[in-house]
């Protein structure tokens, strides 16, 4: 695994979240676009990260119209849920101090800094956020 590569929403960490267990916080994260619970279950029951994040990108089923409101909190629920539930990854990201974290990646401008710098990085503000939580 890449370095800090368990920060990652594709990491085999499983949570627990919404009286439900889910394979990674992609998986979780992607079923709470939808309203349609069969449909969650499938994203949550999908084989691997990939294949979530595949259903979740789909529009075939409509997603919450209030989606772009909410999908932060969504993420936050999701990474604070699995940085208090594995001590390793409480630590690791308590490890890395006062540092800047970024999703570097080129295909997210949202989640990322779009591999330029010039994305939102929400991904590392929140873990950052979350850092600034446990440390208290």
């Amino acid at each position: 695994m890449e370095k800090y590569g368990e920060f990652s929403n594709f990491a085999l960490f499983p949570i627990k979240l919404k009286s439900k267990v889910w394979k990674t916080t992609e998986h979780c994260f992607q079923a709470q676009k939808f309203d349609n619970k069969e449909y969650q279950e499938k994203i949550r029951k999908a084989t691997t990260p990939m294949k979530a994040a595949q259903l979740g990108r789909s529009r075939k089923v409509r997603i919450l119209k209030n989606w772009d409101s909410k999908k932060d909190n969504v993420m936050y629920d999701a990474l604070k849920a699995k940085f208090t539930q594995y001590p390793e990854l409480q630590e690791l990201l308590l490890g890395t101090k006062e540092k800047v974290l970024i999703e570097h990646t080129e295909n997210d401008s949202y989640w990322g800094d779009r591999g330029d710098g010039t994305g939102k990085n929400r991904l590392g503000k929140l873990l950052m956020k979350i850092r600034e939580e446990l440390k208290k």
